[in-house]
């Protein structure tokens, strides 16, 4: 049952783009046609959202089949009232009505790439290299107060805050498995494989999940985690497990249980070399991080022996499970908790660009810089190359491209506790998707936490 607990400048004028008629997630309509249909993300009926399929025609095109799985509410527009100034918020581009997420971008993945400032794409090791210096000096630090005090008022804060560190640590190890913390594989590998030992991620086996992660971002099916369950998933599972899936703590506690076992419905475990996760000649990868995260267990045993089991848990067993509920709650807040319902993908609707838009970027206050503005999350995921001390540079210059397919965070306090609220709705919101349809949205049980009130 835990299995199913589970589920990361200057500026250039986009050149003006011919829109050609044919329909994806809309109605479209010859020169004789007026009206249009639009879906309505967020509306509140797309809660109980229905699956059709619709048909066009127009005399230069043959019949186009729409597989959509969205909102019972449709606005109808006409076409007299575009405003030709921006289509979707991109400059230059007709608009066509309502801004939709979920209809294709007018621009290519290409156009935002060549906004980024070329300086953005360069990799410093010597400047990775210094927040990793950075970041063991403070975990050390962090832990020598800790025990030369150990005063239980001190304990708390200790915990949260190297919990913290231990989260910023694993950051720089996924640079390393992005490939963006140098252009040198041995030392992105050794760093990578300290980084992640030291907090108990495999690191090879993680890399490679989270690629599949990035190279199918937005895919109901192919996305590796925190993919929605489908229906029929959703409605196979007992009581108890629906609950501990979608009512916190729980699900932010899932991080290791995901290691072992994947996301609900995937099989294999991030340790074993034969899992479905690797191909063959990742093999030796996997082993070799797997021996490593071995090492570390037997490490921690001994450091048990020598100071004791209730010394250790306080010193790294807490701050492990602060860190994994950071990992937990930052992956999840970044592909899910928009005030609108963002679409997921399947088929011919999905593609790399198309389930990248779908992420989001958040504001941490002053996390952002402990944590290396991994919140600016939306140019990471369509550029992950791309070090982490050049994404909010990246993300400026990308904007104009990107229009309002690109979704301001909101400002946050020094602490983030405004994505508490934006989590705790999601959670209660965001349950799963139709098993039809290539564009799909959110459902929500309202059954969940029992009978509803119209009942």
């Amino acid at each position: 049952m835990a299995n199913w607990v589970l589920s990361e400048c200057g500026l250039r004028p986009l050149p003006r783009i011919r829109i050609y008629s044919k329909p994806r997630n809309a109605l479209a309509s010859n020169n004789n046609n007026v009206f249009k249909i639009r879906t309505l993300p967020g509306s509140k009926a797309n809660s109980f959202g229905s699956s059709f399929k619709v048909s066009t025609w127009s005399r230069d095109r043959n019949w186009v089949l729409l597989n959509v799985s969205a909102p019972l509410k449709v606005a109808i527009t006409s076409e007299d009232d575009k405003d030709k100034g921006t289509i979707n918020g991109v400059n230059g581009m007709e608009d066509v009505g309502e801004f939709d997420p979920a209809a294709p971008p007018p621009f290519k993945l290409a156009d935002i790439r060549a906004a980024i400032p070329k300086h953005c794409w360069v990799k410093d090791p010597w400047r990775s290299m210094s927040y990793v210096l950075r970041d063991v000096v403070v975990v050390f630090g962090l832990a020598a107060v800790a025990a030369y005090f150990n005063n239980w008022l001190v304990w708390p804060l200790y915990w949260i805050a190297q919990g913290t560190m231990f989260w910023a640590l694993f950051v720089l190890g996924h640079d390393c498995g992005h490939g963006s913390f140098s252009n040198n594989p041995a030392l992105n590998s050794v760093a990578g494989h300290l980084l992640h030992s030291s907090i108990l991620v495999p690191y090879h086996g993680w890399r490679i999940s989270h690629r599949t992660h990035h190279q199918n971002h937005g895919h109901v099916e192919n996305d590796e985690s925190w993919h929605p369950l489908s229906e029929k998933i959703y409605k196979s599972l007992d009581t108890v497990t629906r609950l501990l899936r979608f009512t916190l703590p729980f699900p932010m506690l899932a991080y290791p249980i995901y290691l072992w076992s994947r996301s609900p419905g995937k099989k294999g475990s991030h340790f074993h070399p034969d899992s479905d996760l690797f191909v063959p000649n990742e093999r030796k990868d996997v082993i070799t991080s797997t021996a490593c995260w071995t090492a570390m267990v037997g490490l921690l045993a001994y450091l048990s022996f020598v100071m004791g089991p209730i010394q250790l848990l306080k010193l790294y067993g807490i701050p492990y499970w602060i860190f994994v509920m950071w990992l937990d709650v930052v992956t999840y807040l970044h592909h899910h908790g928009h005030e609108e319902k963002l679409p997921w993908y399947r088929g011919k609707e999905w593609n790399y660009l198309r389930g990248g838009l779908t992420t989001l970027d958040r504001d941490y206050g002053w996390i952002n810089n402990i944590h290396h503005d991994i919140g600016t999350h939306v140019i990471h995921h369509l550029f992950p190359q791309i070090p982490h001390y050049h994404l909010i540079e990246a993300t400026e210059a990308a904007k104009p491209v990107l229009g309002k397919f690109y979704r301001e965070p909101k400002k946050s306090w020094p602490i983030p506790f405004h994505l508490f609220g934006i989590l705790i709705r999601s959670m209660k919101q965001d349950h799963y998707v139709s098993d039809s349809g290539d564009v799909v949205y959110y459902q929500t049980d309202p059954r969940l936490y029992g009978p509803s009130k119209s009942d």
